[in-house]
């Protein structure tokens, strides 16, 4: 069953971080997390008279507060990731 599932040698994740695609997908990614957590914090998706769906409810928002701010991103972002992909380049040379 080996034989199918590749095996990583040496220190996890630093060769991954190498390839500069892999980089800027890991720095987009915590970008757009970093974005969702103040969407919410400013109360996107919160609803004052909502449906009365309870947790689901909420839980609804928060894929739309996600897939908001992957969309964020992917048009430019706030700058973010490009500061962590400056930095994780930096770190690996």
């Amino acid at each position: 069953m080996t034989e199918l599932l590749p095996i990583q040698t040496g220190r996890p994740g630093i060769a991954t971080l190498r390839a500069p695609d892999t980089a800027r997908q890991a720095s987009e990614k915590l970008e757009a997390t970093f974005l969702a957590e103040m969407l919410k914090s400013a109360g996107l998706g919160a609803q004052a008279h909502g449906f009365g769906g309870g947790i689901g409810e909420e839980q609804f928002a928060s894929f739309q507060r996600e897939a908001l701010a992957v969309e964020m991103v992917r048009r430019g972002g706030i700058g973010l990731a490009d500061i962590f992909y400056a930095a994780l380049k930096e770190k690996s040379q």
